[in-house]
């Protein structure tokens, strides 16, 4: 590959899109040489965390393969990969990257000439889109909020919040589910934001200050973090309290 090219990094399921990618090469269908491809058995398997560090990484596109729905081998797992997929593209967003750059497909173990043809197109949209470009720490703030548990829960339930409603009863519709996913990852982006602003400390009013944010919402995540005891209070610089991040056991 030359150098300045796009990089794609493609994880495929390996019952369906991974033997697809077989064919095609068997058959000869040509695509572009920029995608390096990662078998997993699942496209279920691969965790929005795992997304957002590839990118970090330097990757400029990702590509999932998954089974066509109601042909997955472990039955729900392209379900999960397509609710998680969607997690990671907000989080994306948050982080002013462009979800384009990360795709999802369903390809079949015969269907050599249409993974072809995907790679083709997904390529030619990446290298539209150019070299991806980010701030370090605001990609960095994406991925840790990627692993929190409650946008992981809330992701898997989708479907039965809309279809069957939450414990009361009470059915979402599409426009509320869409509208508290995103106010959920703005909540926990802006909350790992502040996280590593903490790395040394700080009050409320420079965090505000250095993140644009107003010192009310600034101070509510500051609890919410004490709450969940990833921060502390540092001291009090003139009747301020400044906090900063707790150093996990092992950390320097």
């Amino acid at each position: 590959m030359k150098e300045g090219e796009v990089k794609i990094i493609g994880f495929l399921c390996n019952w369906c899109c991974y033997a697809g990618a077989d064919l095609a090469g068997v058959s000869r269908f040509q695509y572009p040489p920029n995608i390096r491809i990662i078998r997993v058995m699942c496209s279920g398997r691969v965790d929005p965390v795992i997304i957002l560090d590839t990118f970090l990484w330097g990757a400029d596109g990702v590509f999932i393969g998954g089974c066509h729905p109601g042909d997955c081998h472990y039955m729900q797992g392209n379900y999960y990969a397509e609710k998680k997929i969607e997690m990671a593209k907000r989080l994306l967003k948050e982080a002013g990257v462009e979800p384009e750059r990360l795709r999802l497909e369903w390809v079949s173990a015969s269907e050599g000439e249409r993974f072809a043809g995907v790679m083709r197109e997904f390529t030619e949209e990446i290298k539209e889109l150019g070299k991806i470009k980010f701030e370090k720490d605001e990609m960095e703030a994406a991925c840790i909020a990627a692993a929190d548990y409650r946008l992981r829960i809330l992701a898997t339930k989708e479907k039965e919040l809309l279809e069957e409603g939450n414990k009361y009863g009470e059915v979402f519709t599409r426009h509320e589910m869409n509208r508290l996913l995103d106010d959920m990852v703005r909540e926990e982006y802006e909350a790992k934001k502040i996280l590593l602003k903490l790395k040394k400390p700080k009050s409320v009013k420079e965090i505000a200050a250095e993140l644009n944010l107003k010192p009310n919402v600034v101070f509510r995540h500051i609890m919410d973090l004490r709450r969940y005891e990833l921060i502390e209070v540092h001291e009090i610089r003139d009747n301020t309290p400044t906090y900063v991040a707790k150093v996990e056991e092992g950390g320097e």
